[in-house]
């Protein structure tokens, strides 16, 4: 039996170093972009049940249903 010697070539090297490279550096970035996105806040659940809220957004979608 012979044994097989896989070589690698040049372009896999280097491909493989710029994966890890960025992999580090996103990893690294990952705290900072948790700390810039906003906190939602929590409201408090409603007694009677429902719900539902009438924000700008719905207001928006409301205005372009208008015939």
């Amino acid at each position: 039996m012979s044994t097989q010697n896989p070589k690698v070539s040049r372009r896999t090297l280097f491909a493989g170093a710029g994966t890890v490279g960025a992999v580090a550096v996103a990893t690294s970035m990952l705290p900072q972009v948790q700390d810039l996105a906003p906190q939602a806040s929590k409201k408090a659940k409603p007694e009677r049940g429902g719900g539902y809220e009438l924000s700008e957004h719905v207001k928006r979608y409301y205005k372009t249903t208008l015939v």
